[in-house]
């Protein structure tokens, strides 16, 4: 066979969602690099990605159905056909539903590595058989949440936008690592003369390039933004005519603003009285300000309220309307994709099942305090072994002999050597599909470019032999691409018909549009006004997780080792008399974590930070940094608090127990 190049995307958990062209030769995938589609990632795609053939083709490719004949967590299979496979499954499903009840089946979806339409019909299944529901709480709900209470059904402005504007604001965000192709544009902006403000806990090499880096505590976001309120109001810079026009709750918000003076929000967020009353001004004398607002500041208690009082600086200097105006955030609400997909024959009585959080599953599983226990655990694109807080808690409910847990996974990750069913899933290499975005107004096809590799198969082609097995009907169950695909897609325009919209490939988003309705500046659920908690623990680092170049989550960590170590401010190090490089353990109350320490001057005082995403053989121990993450919930959406981790670190004399 000829070496050819074909197209295709890139669908992976990236707002970036890049369009790609692969090089296959005598059917083997050999490259992956930047292909035409998409404008905003024509060009270069991240290093991750270009190493994915080495997923496709690593020893940990799971091949065949695996069965496990050893102890949970050691790794120990045989290898079985499909047929041995699902009917084991099926068995152990239809037990656990007689013995315990629909709700002691828990599915752990996230399909993160694949399509907009895989996943569907294994959402579908476990609808129908009434089983408990995983609420995605872990990432980005506490910001949409706070998001939708804001700004209602306003969507994202478009990224490409931003070279229009005279001023870029990156708020608890880092796109150089996580949201590659938005620095190239903010060059454009800043080469065109536009002043750049980044608002994060460490140097980052976006705030390297700022005009302006404040390094806020973190936690602290909702006291800035209301001192910067109360400031701009001080500076006569509130948009009056257009918060008349356009916006409820300004005199509420204003009012909870108050209590913040410079002097009390400086020393609250650990800034100089100064950083709030340059960023006020800035607000109040450029109206062509575009604000990229990240998920890094909804990790913590003040999750919703920090994101909703970020959102409301905007509104109250009446940045919308203008060409390089407004705020990027999830673009995903354009994808013209159908979120429900329950299954019409679900008895009334199964259709809600019981809701579970991300961020509480360890206790579930270990405690369940009155509810149903977990009998059946069915995890799909994720690796919660690694991903998910309160590790410890996490790795010893995988580890019960009583709970029955499948995987379907590409490679032997963390999560499946805990699995009694491993099943080996495709790439989005060999399946062809639609790929929707979160950070570009795309969506694209993504055809198959090779064959299977091993006897992998898709996620609805396992839920339909699945389904088949319990006895349901086959025809809602098709696992095809052409009908998957076009129950994914039957949006019916809704999304679409919100904005004026442009072509060039795929629908664009033009420029930024507001809200059917007003903003709505104080009134998030159950809050109403943003609230500010402080932490309270008697740790004296904040241990923060962030992504890096490559680890924006847990994939690929089978064959690259991001770096393990602790990064600590010299001042800290200094004063616990360690030094760069040597050994240290990472402790609070939960756990303790082996490592090493780097010591680095880009993280703020008081803060330390390790990689998020590492698989737990990089660590001695086994033990990651989420064993130190609480698993606390956010004022809003309950989601993840990880920021909220306070840690100790001291000179390591022995080796872990």
């Amino acid at each position: 066979m000829a070496l050819s190049k074909l197209n295709t995307a890139c669908p992976l958990d990236c707002p970036d969602t890049c369009s790609i062209t692969v090089t296959v030769d005598d059917g083997r995938l050999i490259a992956v690099d930047a292909g035409p589609g998409n404008p905003v990632t024509d060009g270069f795609i991240c290093q991750k990605v270009k190493h994915h053939p080495r997923r496709v083709y690593a020893p940990e490719r799971v091949m065949t159905p695996l069965i496990r004949t050893g102890a949970k967590g050691s790794g120990e299979f045989s290898e079985a056909s499909w047929d041995e496979a699902l009917d084991l499954i099926a068995a152990k499903l239809t037990e656990s539903i007689a013995a315990h009840g629909p709700s002691s089946l828990v599915p752990y979806l996230y399909n993160s590595s694949t399509g907009s339409s895989q996943g569907t019909l294994t959402d579908k299944l476990f609808r129908r058989l009434g089983a408990s529901r995983v609420d995605h709480t872990i990432c980005a709900l506490t910001n949409a949440f706070a998001h939708i209470a804001v700004y209602g059904d306003m969507s994202s402005a478009d990224p490409r936008d931003v070279v229009h504007a005279e001023h870029v604001i990156i708020w608890g965000a880092n796109p150089t690592i996580s949201n590659v192709h938005f620095p190239p544009l903010v060059t454009k902006a800043t080469k065109a003369g536009a002043k750049l403000t980044v608002i994060d806990p460490r140097a980052t090499a976006m705030a390297k390039r700022a005009d302006h880096h404040i390094a806020l505590r973190p936690g602290t976001d909702v006291v800035f933004a209301y001192a910067v309120a109360r400031e701009l109001r001080e500076q006569g810079g509130l948009a009056t005519s257009f918060l008349d026009e356009r916006a409820e709750g300004v005199t509420e918000f204003i009012a909870a603003a108050d209590e913040w003076t410079l002097e009390r929000a400086a020393i609250e967020c650990g800034v100089a009285e100064t950083d709030i009353t340059i960023f006020a001004t800035a607000l109040a004398q450029t109206s062509k300000t575009f604000w990229r607002v990240g998920w890094g500041l909804e990790r913590n208690r003040n999750g919703g309220s920090g994101c909703a009082a970020v959102f409301s600086l905007p509104v109250l200097a009446g940045h919308f309307g203008q060409l390089g105006s407004g705020v990027m955030y999830s673009t995903s609400d354009q994808t013209p994709y159908n979120y429900d997909v329950c299954d019409p024959d679900t008895p009334a009585e199964l259709r809600k099942g019981r809701h579970v959080n991300m961020n509480t599953f360890g206790k579930l599983l270990v405690d369940p305090d009155g509810e149903e226990p977990v009998h059946f655990l069915y995890v799909e694109g994720n690796n919660l072994a690694v991903t998910n807080p309160a590790q410890a808690t996490v790795l010893a409910g995988l580890g019960r002999d009583d709970l029955f847990i499948v995987v379907h996974d590409q490679v032997l990750t963390d999560s499946a050597l805990f699995a009694d069913v491993v099943l080996p899933a495709t790439t989005h290499f060999e399946a062809r599909d639609v790929a929707g975005s979160y950070g570009t107004y795309m969506f694209q096809e993504m055809p198959a470019v090779i064959d299977r590799v091993g006897e992998s198969r898709t996620n609805n082609e396992v839920a339909a032999a699945l389904a088949a097995r319990l006895g349901f009907d086959a025809d809602a169950y098709d696992p095809s691409e052409a009908a998957t695909i076009e129950g994914a897609i039957s949006d019916g325009g809704s999304a679409r018909s919100k904005r004026e919209v442009r072509k060039e490939g795929s629908t664009v988003q033009l420029r930024d549009v507001f809200p059917s309705g007003k903003f709505q500046l104080a009134s998030i659920p159950t809050l109403g006004v943003p609230r500010y908690q402080r932490l309270v623990d008697s740790y004296p680092l904040t241990m923060l997780t962030p992504a890096t170049h490559k680890t924006i989550n847990s994939m690929f960590g089978e064959f690259q080792k991001a770096d393990t170590s602790i990064h600590m401010h010299p001042t800290d190090a200094a004063a616990r008399s360690l030094t760069d490089g040597e050994a240290v353990v990472v402790s609070n109350d939960r756990a303790q974590v082996f490592t090493t320490l780097t010591i680095d001057a880009d993280v703020r005082l008081g803060v330390t930070t390790m990689a998020k995403g590492v698989w737990r053989k990089d660590f001695e121990g086994g033990l990651t940094p989420n064993a130190l993450c609480p698993d606390t919930l956010s004022d809003l959406g309950d989601g993840a608090c990880f920021n909220d981790a306070r840690v100790e670190v001291e000179r390591r004399d022995s080796a872990p127990v």
